[in-house]
Parts: C-alpha cells; sequence; structure tokens
C-alpha cells in the first residue's frame, strides 16, 4: 500500500497522506505557557517546608544550610571512619548508615569529591596488604555509588599498613589501623 503512495499514478494519494499529516501535526497540542508554569510552581510549592528542621538536602539530620554538615559534630558526615574485621574488606552493619549519608551527601552535592583511603594492620605482606586495603576503599565506594554518588566523585587508594593511626603491636592497635578513612577535597 505505500508504495501506492508515491508511485507517479495516484495523485490522490498522494493528497490524502499530505492532509493526513497535517491532520495529525494538527492534532498535537503542547499546553499553554501559563498552565506549565503553574503546575511548575505547584511542584516546587509543594515540597516546601516537608523536610524536618535540621535535615539537609541530602537527608542527612545535625545541619542545616547555614553549617557545614562536614564539620558539625552532631552530623554523621564528622565521622569519616569504616573499620573492618581481620583479613576481610567485608563492611560491618555498624557502619552502613554512615556510608549511606556520605553516599547521599555526595549525590546532593554533585561537586564534592572524596578520596577513600584503604589501610590494614601490619601483619601481612605489603603486597597483600596494599591489595586488601584497595579492595575494602572499593568495597565502602560500591555502597556510596549505590547511593547515588557518582564515580567521578570518589577516588580509592591503598596504604596498606603504611599509614598505621595507632604503632602499637597488639589487638587494640591491630583493631585502629584495620580501616578506610574518608578525605574530602578542600579539607
Amino acid at each position: 500500500m505505500m508504495s501506492r503512495l508515491y508511485s507517479g499514478s495516484s495523485r490522490p494519494a498522494i493528497w490524502a497522506g499530505i492532509a493526513l499529516a497535517m491532520l495529525m501535526a494538527g492534532c498535537q497540542q503542547n499546553p499553554p505557557a501559563e498552565k506549565a508554569a503553574a503546575v511548575e510552581e505547584r511542584n516546587v510549592n509543594a515540597g516546601a517546608g516537608q523536610q524536618p528542621p535540621g535535615t539537609t538536602s541530602s537527608g542527612v539530620t545535625g545541619s542545616t544550610a547555614q553549617g557545614n554538615p562536614l564539620k558539625d559534630p552532631r552530623s554523621p558526615l564528622s565521622k569519616r571512619n569504616v573499620f573492618f574485621d581481620f583479613d576481610s574488606y567485608t563492611v560491618k552493619d555498624d557502619y552502613k548508615p554512615l556510608i549511606d549519608a556520605h553516599g547521599k551527601y555526595l549525590q546532593a552535592n554533585r561537586s564534592a569529591k572524596m578520596t577513600i583511603q584503604g589501610n590494614c594492620d601490619e601483619r601481612g605482606s605489603r603486597e597483600y596488604n596494599i591489595a586488601l586495603g584497595q579492595r575494602r576503599a572499593d568495597a565502602v565506594k560500591r555502597m556510596m555509588l549505590l547511593d547515588g554518588a557518582t564515580d567521578q566523585q570518589i577516588e580509592t587508594v591503598s596504604f596498606g599498613k603504611e599509614k598505621p593511626r595507632n604503632p602499637g603491636h597488639d589487638e587494640g592497635a591491630w583493631a585502629e589501623n584495620r580501616r578506610d578513612d574518608f578525605v574530602y577535597a578542600g579539607e
């Protein structure tokens, strides 16, 4: 049937096709600009005032737009460490809310950038600890990406056992050294 529309012997079919196209184009109407603006205004006003006081746009409680939630000691964003069990890069349930808060902060603040520094205790070879520290940092990064942060906002690096927090040689010191540190750009 389409071949008949374009053949030279059926000019009425061409005119009918053009008329149909014009009719279809005429049926598509854009809403008047006034109505579109009214809908937009309603959406903006509908969300106003619905956040609890002291909650940032990232959903993190404890700081408002006037202060820096990264430095507010009442905010979970002021906490910058995730600790791991021996020879593990599995994130403990205790640290998931902290990681979620940082991921949501990054989602709400697209210009913010951070480095996750993976660290290990002194046990194990240098090479093994560098690899384990990297797996720890990457595990936390994956969780933050699930919360809306972007790959461009988070860099991961491993220091292995080269940057201990506690220089001791016992379980207490080792537990402090098995960690990820969050460092935001510009701090």
